[in-house]
């Protein structure tokens, strides 16, 4: 069964979260979390720093970031996990995988003619704010 991140990132006031603009398929055209493939014999929390490095430039050092959940796809024979981190202090943000925005959390995440995922970056967002609390962000 094959292993996915997902990188929910917010900044260090707490009301954007970091979103990528999707330049190929699967959901090219759509805004998505960053994240990526987790590696053969690659720990979940090792394969979420350096997918974050890679895609975004942020380091280990600029945040920290806690498992919140997972999502299995029996049919699909795939799993995601979700990390979350709210950065340390301001960082410049650089990728060339995908385009690199902030955006404010006034938006309707749910919304698919906007957003990848069917609906999940809303569900991941509302988890979140239930839970921050209990996350130390």
């Amino acid at each position: 069964m094959q292993g996915y991140n997902v990188l929910m990132i917010y900044n260090t006031g707490m009301d954007q979260i970091l979103m990528c603009r999707r330049l190929k398929d699967p959901y090219k055209g759509l805004s998505n979390l960053v994240g990526g493939k987790i590696e053969e014999g690659e720990v979940g929390l090792e394969a979420a720093y350096r997918e974050l490095f890679e895609e975004t430039n942020i380091s280990k050092d600029d945040i920290t970031l806690h498992h919140v959940m997972d999502f299995t796809y029996y049919l699909q024979r795939c799993f995601v996990e979700v990390y979350v981190g709210k950065l340390k202090y301001d960082v410049s943000i650089s990728g060339d995988e995908n385009e690199l925005y902030w955006s404010d959390l006034t938006q309707n995440f749910f919304d698919k003619s906007q957003y990848a995922g069917e609906g999940n970056i809303g569900h991941m967002i509302e988890q979140v704010n239930m839970s921050k609390h209990l996350l130390e962000l």
